[in-house]
């Protein structure tokens, strides 16, 4: 239901276009002269998806372009094909000629063809990192416009003022929530001074959780995606033991009744982590919290900004100069105060940075209109005749 929203507060954000779409105007530049611009569409636009939030990613493409004047290709996830039918199904019932939105299935050559096609004047892609870094290079090496948004290994500061239920209650939705396969999960809570001692309490809350099946109403997340997901996520926990991380619960072992097949991990807790074991190299992508310790906000920081990626972060406190100096000081793109998933509302942008992130113009908002849309300029003189002329730079005599 989260996945729909998201994506149906997008849509009523493009509604409100015009405003968007607004130019503007000065008016005596020079004597008798006025400039002003219009905004316009650029074309065919295209966008590629990820399979963990199969509505609202490609909501926050399509809607945008399609109302900046533009039509638009979808390539989803192949693995969840289907919410994207359905889309396309709801938006030629709602009266859209056909043409306008396109659905294409595939996988690496589909991509590949929507890189390399002459016609396609823009590409919005969501994925993994190694996957975005290629998509903007080829993207941009054909002349595209390209936004390209990566992986993330986001982290919680936990300060020893804040409230110690809040933090634990929101750490538990944070890390495992949608099984922890989020951009925004918090999968690193770094732990400042007295809150170091909060490690059994957040193990307790942890332990309590447990995945299910949809029809499960006690089950807090589902399965991962495929076989080769929960390997991944398997190999790292592995990999945590023999690289001497202190593992508090593992997850590797998780079945499901009646599902025991099924690609479940369970509620996963590392602590006395290094930043240069493989658990925090890498980005997890399954239910999994990384504990790390700082004594102060400055060690924090610097843990956070020495990592490659800056998709979001939060602070836990109640001191207002503690979150102004993480605020200022962090090189995250997205920023929580105590809020662990600052995903912005639509009217904003979403605006991860560093290796989250490989553009310049971010999803939706404001930015959004401007990616899938050119700026034209007009400067203009309108003559009178009964207005006597003057001498005017840069004209040409016609004889």
């Amino acid at each position: 239901m989260g996945d729909v929203w998201r994506g149906i507060e997008v849509v009523e954000h493009a509604c409100n276009i015009p405003t968007l779409m607004m130019g503007e105007t000065v008016e005596n530049v020079a004597r008798g002269v006025d400039t002003y611009s219009y905004i316009q569409p650029l074309g065919v636009c295209a966008g590629i998806t990820p399979f963990n939030f199969p509505a609202m990613i490609p909501l926050w493409m399509f809607p945008m372009a399609i109302a900046c004047g533009n039509t638009f290709i979808l390539k989803p996830s192949e693995q969840t094909p289907m919410t994207s039918m359905k889309m396309a199904e709801l938006f030629v019932q709602a009266g859209f000629p056909k043409g306008v939105l396109n659905i294409v299935h595939g996988s690496k050559d589909q991509v590949n063809h929507i890189l390399n096609h002459p016609e396609i004047k823009a590409i919005s892609f969501v994925g993994s990192v190694p996957v975005a870094e290629h998509v903007y290079r080829t993207g941009t090496t054909n002349l595209k416009r390209v936004q390209a948004f990566g992986g993330a290994k986001n982290h919680m500061v936990v300060m020893p003022d804040a409230n110690k239920n809040q933090v634990i209650n929101n750490l538990v939705g944070a890390s495992c929530g949608a099984a922890g396969q989020r951009c925004m999960a918090i999968s690193v809570a770094v732990l400042v001074g007295e809150a170091q001692q909060w490690v059994d309490d957040i193990k307790t809350a942890l332990s309590m959780i447990k995945p299910g099946v949809w029809s499960d109403e006690s089950a807090a997340y589902g399965p991962l995606i495929n076989k080769q997901s929960r390997e991944k996520v398997v190999r790292l926990i592995k990999s945590a033991y023999d690289q001497g991380a202190e593992v508090l619960l593992d997850g590797s072992n998780c079945h499901v009744e009646g599902y025991e097949n099924g690609y479940f991990v369970g509620p996963t807790l590392f602590n006395n982590v290094s930043v240069e074991m493989d658990i925090y190299q890498e980005e997890i992508f399954g239910p999994a919290l990384l504990l790390l310790k700082a004594e102060t906000l400055d060690d924090a920081i610097q843990i956070i900004n020495a990592n490659p990626y800056g998709n979001g972060t939060s602070i836990f406190t109640n001191s207002g100069a503690a979150a102004r100096k993480f605020q200022h000081e962090i090189e995250v793109g997205q920023i929580g105060v105590n809020l662990p998933i600052p995903v912005p509302l639509p009217f904003f942008s979403f605006t991860g940075w560093r290796k989250s992130f490989f553009g310049d113009l971010h999803s939706y908002g404001k930015q959004g209109v401007r990616f899938y849309t050119e700026t034209k300029t007009i400067t203009a003189r309108w003559f009178e005749e009964d207005v006597p002329g003057g001498n005017v730079n840069m004209t040409i005599s016609l004889k």
